[in-house]
C-alpha cells in the first residue's frame, strides 16, 4: 500500500540537511512501529522517497515523503504515533493512501510556493522581457545561459517580504535564493508554502 506523508519542517531543524532528514525519518518510523515495506536483497533498506530536497537553511510548511507500507494502519493513529516520536521543529501534518499506480510526488512535483521574509524589496529587475542567467556545471566546468524568466510565475510583495511562485521539478528548477540574489537583497528566512504537479493541484 503506497503512503503520501506530508510533514512541515520549521526552526532550527531547517539546517539539518536532505541526507540526515532521511535518515532521521527512517529511525522515526521503526520507532513510531510503522509497519513500513523494506526492499528486497542482501542489504534491504525502507521504501521511502522524498518529493525534493529542501535547501539548507530553508523551513518548510508542505514537505511531501512516499513510503509503502505492508499493512493498513488508522490515519490519525499513524499521525500520531509519528509525531510522538517527532523531535521540535518537524511535525506530521497528513498521511493519504495513494493509489497503486500513483507516481511518485518527486516526479510529480512541477512548481511551488515561497515566502521569503526580507524588508522592502524592488521587483523592478524581474519585469524585463527575459532575465537570463549563467550558470555552470559544477562536473564539467561548463556554463550555459538560461532565461529564468519562464520559471517565474507569479512573484508579488506581501507584509512579511515576498512570495513567490516557481517553477520546481525535473524539467524547470529555480531556486528562490536565485531571485533574491537578482533582486539584490538580502532576507531573514525562506518558507517552502505549498507544492504542486504539472495540474496546479497540491501534492
Amino acid at each position: 500500500m503506497k503512503i503520501r506523508i506530508k510533514f512541515s519542517k520549521r526552526g532550527n531543524i531547517r539546517f539539518i540537511g536532505h541526507l540526515d532528514m532521511m535518515r532521521y525519518f527512517q529511525k522515526c518510523m521503526r520507532r513510531a512501529d510503522i509497519p513500513i515495506r523494506y526492499s528486497d536483497g542482501f542489504s534491504p533498506h525502507q521504501i521511502m522517497s522524498f518529493a525534493a530536497p529542501l535547501g539548507l537553511g530553508t523551513e518548510s510548511d508542505a514537505e511531501y515523503m512516499d513510503i509503502e507500507i505492508t499493512e493498513d494502519i488508522d490515519r490519525a493513529e499513524a499521525v500520531k504515533r509519528l509525531n510522538d516520536v517527532m523531535c521540535d521543529g518537524v511535525k506530521v501534518l497528513d498521511w493519504k493512501v495513494m493509489p497503486d499506480n500513483s507516481k511518485t510526488a518527486m516526479s510529480q512535483m512541477e512548481s511551488a510556493d515561497y515566502l521569503v521574509i526580507c524588508g522592502d524589496v524592488e521587483l523592478a529587475p524581474l519585469q524585463k522581457d527575459e532575465i537570463p542567467v549563467t550558470k555552470e556545471n559544477k562536473k564539467t566546468g561548463e556554463s550555459k545561459t538560461v532565461d529564468i524568466k519562464p520559471m517565474i510565475y507569479e512573484i508579488h510583495k506581501v507584509p512579511e517580504g515576498v512570495f513567490m511562485h516557481i517553477a520546481q521539478g525535473s524539467s524547470a528548477n529555480l531556486k528562490p535564493s536565485a531571485v533574491m540574489e537578482l533582486l539584490g537583497t538580502g532576507y531573514d528566512r525562506i518558507i517552502r508554502k505549498e507544492i504542486y504537479d504539472s495540474n496546479g493541484l497540491t501534492l
